[in-house]
């Protein structure tokens, strides 16, 4: 069996080994979700009912905005209940067997054996500047890995520190002479260099197990396999935003990227995975016109006819962004990438050779971040009410049909997650309820082709204040305090507290705590040893109707 000894740990959570241990698809979960779908259709009848319908501005924004999390809801449960099926099979099992031979403790220099054929496998190790410490950890693990394999460093950053850690653990090293293509361009100028019949490739915070190799190769039995995925997970949950940001995506690789198997769907995020050489040759390479190429390259591979598989044993740990700018950074460049596919590679086109299960499910990611958008839309209906007047529903709506329609959609949501959890994780609540802009940002540069970033001032030794990442959100957070002093007073004259006002009062309330997080990161100034993930998928979760919509990059975050 896979081993679990390098796993996602909280060091706050005494519930870490009982969420590993429990069963993710027990009767209960399986019970909550066929209840939050049933509360997804009850609250679309809410919304829809025209009885219902307030002023066209307001009901509008509701419209179009919960249209999007309700859709994307609903696909992801259906995504998430068709995943309880093992890849595993009869052929698997027996490949394992013997895929070291009779040896009974295999070593790293032992021959991986398939179909009684010794194969070839290298490890590449991506890295652009991060921590050579950080570096050297991935390496010695890597080189530990069980099966006889060759280890390189792919060092896109030059560092000649590097190399020398590299000549000192005992594993290869590579440098390009351009930085062209980014990271998918590092990983084609290795396979341009070195020749074997299978690769995996380790972002450089991602420490693998022992077992990486004994629990993926034996899929590729099944000669139309191109590639085995395993989750990403994450051991510095130790800030607001490492938890925020690494368990935003445990519904993704818990349960979407498990469903996905049933489509041949699960696509690639970048790290922890190790691919067919021969089917990546089939697609020309590692995409490399986008930020998501892992996603890119997952689908171009599905078109070509190729089957993916995801397990969902840890087999790596890595860092989580644990700095509001290297959560901003990270979320950026996936649903950049989300989008690109929706505007450049539509998986609904007929040029598309997909089949129709695979065509839902990438538009399902390249939508994804769309969910991340809808908060931000629906933070502006309340002022609509206290400044204009202008409500979204009829005035006979009384609070309490809001709250029965609301407890079927989100309150069942946020029930599931947590369930799923382990326990409520209000990090990945106000987290993902902070992060529109952020996708709003993506869309933008999506759609014009043009790379927009901040424009960051007063930098000091590449730390700059997380201020400049949270322009948009301190903006709207100091409306939105003005908008409740004003609520507050019309309310007290009116000597009747309104659902517009409590509502804003929350939405408040939610971006202060992040304001808090972020006034306490910029006091703090230290220097993290950590860095954001490049590997590309996904979120799944933007808020509190998020947390199952989830089928990414996640997508990674997320679907």
């Amino acid at each position: 069996m896979a081993t679990h000894d390098l796993a996602l740990v909280d060091e706050r959570d005494p519930q870490t080994r009982r969420q590993q241990t429990r069963n993710p698809y027990s009767p209960v979960m399986i019970l909550l979700t066929l209840i939050a779908t049933l509360g997804v259709l009850g609250y679309s009848v809410f919304l829809l009912n025209p009885a219902s319908r307030g002023d066209l501005l307001p009901y509008s924004i509701v419209i179009f905005a919960e249209s999007v999390l309700v859709v994307h809801a609903l696909l992801s449960m259906w995504t998430i209940l068709a995943g309880a099926k093992s890849p595993r099979d009869n052929a698997y099992y027996n490949t394992r067997r013997h895929l070291f031979g009779k040896v009974a403790s295999p070593d790293p220099d032992t021959p991986i054996l398939l179909g009684g054929r010794e194969v070839s496998v290298v490890v590449f190790i991506t890295c652009y500047g991060e921590p050579v410490d950080v570096i050297r950890r991935t390496a010695e693990a890597a080189r530990q890995i069980n099966g006889r394999h060759s280890t390189f460093i792919l060092d896109d950053g030059g560092s000649d520190a590097v190399r020398e850690m590299a000549a000192d653990v005992g594993v290869s090293y590579l440098r390009r002479l351009s930085s062209g293509g980014a990271k998918a361009g590092n990983v084609n100028h290795a396979l341009s260099q070195v020749k074997t019949d299978y690769f995996c490739i380790f972002d450089a915070d991602f420490v693998p197990s022992r077992d990486f190799i004994t629990e993926t190769a034996p899929f590729f039995i099944d000669t139309n396999v191109a590639f085995v995925q395993t989750p990403q997970s994450y051991g510095n949950l130790r800030n607001f935003v490492s938890r925020g940001a690494g368990y935003m995506q445990t519904v993704f690789y818990r349960f979407v990227q498990r469903g996905r198997n049933h489509f041949n769907a699960a696509f690639c995020v970048g790290t922890n995975v190790i691919f067919r050489r021969a089917a990546v040759d089939d697609v020309g390479g590692i995409y490399t016109d986008s930020k998501s190429e892992d996603v890119w390259t997952s689908m171009l591979l599905h078109e070509r006819g190729w089957r993916s598989v995801y397990i969902p044993d840890i087999l790596a740990v890595g860092d989580a962004p644990d700095t509001i700018e290297a959560y901003t950074k990270q979320q950026l460049r996936w649903a950049t990438g989300g989008f690109e596919i929706l505007f450049t590679h539509n998986p609904l086109s007929p040029k598309r050779h997909l089949t129709m299960d695979q065509r839902l499910m990438y538009t399902v990611t390249a939508t994804h971040y769309l969910t991340g958008i809808a908060p931000g839309l629906l933070l502006l209906v309340p002022a609509l009410e206290i400044f204009l007047d202008l409500r979204p529903m009829v005035l006979g709506t009384s609070p309490w049909q809001w709250a029965l329609a609301y407890a079927g959609f989100y309150l069942m949501q946020i029930l599931l997650a947590s369930f799923t959890f382990g326990s409520f994780r209000g990090e990945v609540l106000l987290l993902s309820t902070a992060s529109f802009p952020i996708y709003h940002q993506a869309f933008i540069n999506a759609f014009t082709g043009k790379e927009q970033q901040w424009h960051v001032t007063g930098t000091n030794a590449g730390r700059s204040s997380p201020f400049n990442f949270i322009r948009p959100q301190v903006y709207l957070f100091v409306f939105l305090v003005l908008t409740s002093v004003v609520a507050i007073w019309r309310d007290l004259n009116n000597a009747q507290f309104s659902l517009a006002t409590a509502w804003n009062l929350t939405n408040t309330a939610a971006l202060g705590v992040f304001m808090v997080v972020a006034v306490r990161e910029a006091f703090s100034r230290q220097p993290s040893p950590a860095r954001a993930s490049e590997a590309a998928v996904p979120v799944v979760a933007s808020a509190p109707r998020r947390l199952v919509v989830a089928a990414n990059s996640g997508e990674r975050s997320a679907s």
